[in-house]
């Protein structure tokens, strides 16, 4: 081997490091750039499939990784935030999205009349602005943009690089022999498809690769479509390892992916076979990048369209590769149960998407939040009717706010290490301390079992206008708590002034209760005894309404 050859070795693996890099970081900026938008995308992830397919197609778009889409799908379903029949159609559509990465590379060819119309042209230029930006850009949007920018440059250069390192080799015999073996042997194109991608761990980096190989004129038209075919297979193997060690949900939503493209690569394999064996010519053609973006978008659009009535069939199939295990779907009960729900809400899966799992732990705080306020509620009603059943309940449900707070902040701890943008970094800020928040909450809730204990056992009791005085203002606390998880679970402005009103008003009836109270303990008209649980219980109410306004001042700084 030359030095030529060694310097021209270095040249393709320094490129295709360039083009994986350079694909990583636009992917990254554009996913920040898009933040609050992606995690909306789950509120509309209802039973039209239809939907399902162009938010899947939108957001690997985006992520620029089918691969990835496909994990958090995987994840989605196992933490029951998707059914599988949705799961289907956003896995259809991830296929659709990923065709974007194709175009890109194969814009180098769309300009090959003019020199100075080739994307490679543009590419130190782009990096060099993009570079500007993300040393000297004040705002965190500029920061983004260069981010984008320095990752798409870099992905051209890669791919100039990878092309220059070819060339000489473009009339070297192994090329012609090799792709006429892969055009002539249809399984072994779709096994080295397969092969490539699944060690990538991305279908657009090898289509990308395949693609490079075509601009050099010494890729054969059947290889090219058997490859491509295989990459769709191998681009399964990324969820499939990741559904691995998941619930029985997870892998069968992975199966439905490998199902999806295998009865993809047959149908279409089975078809350019026979169409290869008649028109051998064509087969043996050279095919460019541009082609192979057109082949690789048909065979996913058709791909779609066939299969898209049978997403039942399809969910079918996986349940019968997939045997049920019962002890593996029996629910657990009570406190345990709210546990192991939160956890399997928390599917690491979902990492592969910064912006969706910030999303994920705003919805489990709410829930978090949801249970905490049903526990005063229930510690309220104790307070005002002395059922020692619901002061039990109470403690009970406090040691499962416990466990939910400790397995939120590790989440949170995790999620705050992942490649976030500076809006979601304080989101995640904000729900550490929403959750510090609720915990005290639930505090409060069972101080209020604990004073509802206390008068049970000690058989005390409040006059009529205390006891009126304690259901108004319960009232006004609730309502606080139930605006203030709104604003966190929808951003509502208009449930943040709600709380902020309602905290107004806790303060000024607190204020007022806790006067006239003393005149009544004056007057003899009150127990001294009850008159101080009195006093504890609308202290420990007006402070679960400085939480509330807490909670909702958090979600007003991100407005």
């Amino acid at each position: 081997m030359s030095v030529s050859d060694i310097s021209n070795l270095f040249g393709f693996l320094g490129g295709l490091g360039m083009f994986l890099y350079g694909m990583s970081i636009m992917a990254d900026g554009m996913q920040k750039t898009a933040g609050s938008r992606m995690s909306s995308f789950l509120g509309m992830l209802t039973n039209n499939r239809l939907m399902a397919v162009a938010l899947g197609a939108l957001i690997t778009a985006i992520i620029q990784s089918s691969g990835a889409t496909t994990v958090m799908v995987v994840g989605f379903v196992s933490a029951g935030v998707l059914n599988l029949v949705q799961a289907v159609g956003v896995i259809m559509g991830a296929n659709i999205g990923t065709t974007i990465t194709a175009w890109i590379v194969s814009m180098s060819q769309l300009g090959d009349a003019f020199e100075v119309m080739k994307p490679g042209f543009y590419a130190p230029l782009v990096i060099g602005i993009g570079a500007l930006l993300m040393v000297f850009g004040k705002s965190q949007k500029k920061h983004l943009v260069g981010e984008i920018m320095v990752g798409l440059g870099l992905l051209f250069i890669g791919l100039d690089f990878m092309s220059g390192s070819i060339a000489p080799y473009t009339d070297a015999p192994i090329f012609s022999q090799a792709f006429a073996l892969l055009g002539g042997n249809p399984f072994l194109g779709l096994v080295i498809g397969a092969l490539v991608t699944a060690l990538l761990q991305s279908s657009s980096a090898s289509v990308g690769i395949l693609q490079t190989l075509a601009m050099n004129g010494v890729v054969t038209t059947n290889a090219a479509i058997y490859i491509t075919l295989g990459q769709n297979i191998g681009s399964c193997v990324t969820a499939m390892l990741s559904s691995a060690g998941g619930s029985r949900t997870a892998k069968r939503a992975a199966v439905i992916h490998l199902t999806f493209n295998v009865i993809g690569a047959i149908v279409f394999g089975t078809a350019g076979f026979v169409l290869f064996a008649l028109r051998p010519d064509f087969a043996a053609s050279s095919i460019t990048a541009v082609q192979i973006s057109i082949f690789h978008t048909i065979f996913n659009l058709v791909n779609t369209a066939i299969q898209f009535p049978f997403a039942n069939q399809l969910v079918g199939i996986s349940g019968w590769v997939v045997k049920e295990k019962a002890e593996e779907e029996a629910p657990g009960t009570g406190e345990d149960q709210e546990t192991e729900s939160t956890v399997r809400h928390l599917d690491e899966r979902i990492f592969e998407s910064p912006a969706f799992a910030v999303e994920i732990a705003s919805l489990e705080v709410v829930h978090m939040g949801q249970i905490t306020l049903d526990n005063v509620k229930r510690a309220l009603d104790a307070v005002l009717t002395g059922n020692l059943e619901e002061i039990g309940e109470v403690y009970k449900i406090e040691k499962t706010i416990n466990n939910m707070e400790k397995i939120l902040t590790e989440y949170l701890i995790k999620v705050d290490n992942l490649s976030l943008a500076e809006e979601q970094k304080h989101v995640v800020n904000n729900l550490f301390y929403s959750i510090s928040d609720i915990a005290r909450i639930g505090d409060h809730a069972e101080n209020l079992a604990e004073l509802a204990d206390y008068m049970a056992s000690h058989h005390l009791e409040f006059s009529a206008t205390g006891m009126e005085d304690l259901k108004s203002i319960s009232q006004v606390v609730v309502k606080s708590c139930q605006y203030a998880l709104e604003a966190r679970q929808h951003g509502s402005m208009e449930a943040v002034r709600k709380v902020s009103q309602y905290e107004d008003l806790v303060d000024s009836m607190e204020e007022e209760m806790r006067e006239e109270h003393i005149e009544r303990l004056s007057s003899g008209k009150c127990v001294p005894s009850a008159g101080v649980v009195f006093l504890d219980i609308i202290s420990n109410l007006e402070r679960v309404s400085d939480h509330a306004y807490n909670l909702a001042g958090y979600v007003k700084s991100e407005l």
